[in-house]
């Protein structure tokens, strides 16, 4: 059975979006690389409420942002002048670095019809040699990613290596992140060649060796002995992830660094205007968690 199982706290982004939190977690702070790991949605916005929805342009350093969504679009702009509609199925990784700020606004007509938006958003730690590496954005096709399927197992490979597949994706450190989505009855062990592992249930219900059950928005983590072995005991969606860990690291509000007094140069940073805004999204921005309130604007950022 699994080494700890952690249950998803609620966050209220504002004007009607919420996420389901996991990481970080007090009994468990990182996993591999994985510095935070968000589940927004699935949500429909309302008209109106779309663009009060919107995460203003704030700043990342010393990580990289994935966000894989499910459905919906989200439109990424950041300070190197990338413009992005984020579709579902494709990875877009951002690697902040030394310091880069991004928005993500949601203006595409389908987060207000069907399944509305739901998108995953994680944060990989970058190894100290690379914590103030320039920053840089890239964007993964869907068809660009490597895919099986076996026994009413389907897989898609969004960063790493699992599975015999290797994904495209230009990661700074040993790990692996795993779309599955698993009929009644399929089975799926975890990767075992990296020593931190944990399965996320997005969807569904699972079960472990041991005929623990696992619901949706479960994270049961794995040490490297513990097997790893699930069962879907109705349709279910999985993400694997995990990796080589990074050593502690210091996170406060979007900075990650392993020096604490990196994390208070940031805030000078931003605070003074040191890190650009993006180009086509200059007008506006979240003020540091600190500032007085009559400063803050908009929803927190994911």
């Amino acid at each position: 059975m699994p080494k700890i199982v952690i249950d998803p706290r609620q966050a209220d982004l504002g004007h009607g979006l919420k996420v389901r939190r996991l990481l970080p977690f007090r009994l468990r702070r990182t996993v591999g690389p994985f510095v935070f790991f968000d589940h927004a949605g699935p949500v429909v916005l309302p008209a109106d409420a779309g663009r009060a929805a919107d995460v203003r342009p704030h700043p990342h350093i010393g990580l990289a942002t994935v966000s894989y969504l499910f459905s919906g679009k989200v439109t990424h702009r950041d300070s190197l002048g990338v413009e992005q509609v984020i579709v579902p199925g494709e990875v877009n990784w951002m690697t902040a670095g030394r310091g880069i700020s991004h928005s993500e606004r949601f203006e595409d007509p389908s987060v207000r019809s069907g399944n509305g938006l739901e998108l995953l958003q994680s944060w990989v730690a970058l190894p100290e040699a690379d914590e103030e590496t320039d920053p840089s954005f890239a964007n993964y096709p869907v068809e660009a990613l490597p895919e099986g399927r076996e026994d009413g197992l389907w897989m898609r490979v969004i960063a790493g290596e699992a599975f015999g597949l290797r994904s495209p994706v230009k990661t700074h450190s040993p790990m692996f992140y795993v779309h599955t989505a698993m009929e009644p009855g399929a089975r799926l062990g975890l990767p075992g060649h990296q020593p931190e592992r944990a399965a996320y249930v997005a969807a569904g219900r699972v079960e472990a060796a041991d005929g623990t059950a696992y619901v949706a928005g479960q994270m049961a983590v794995f040490g490297p002995k513990e097997d790893g072995t699930l069962r879907a005991v109705e349709p279910s969606v999985v993400m694997l992830l995990g990796g080589e860990p990074l050593g502690p690291r210091h996170l406060w509000w979007n900075f990650v660094s392993s020096r604490s007094e990196r994390i208070e140069q940031a805030k000078a940073d931003w605070r003074a205007g040191r890190i650009a805004l993006p180009p086509g999204d200059d007008q506006e921005f979240i003020p540091l968690p600190d500032s007085p309130p009559a400063a803050k604007a908009g929803a927190q950022p994911l």
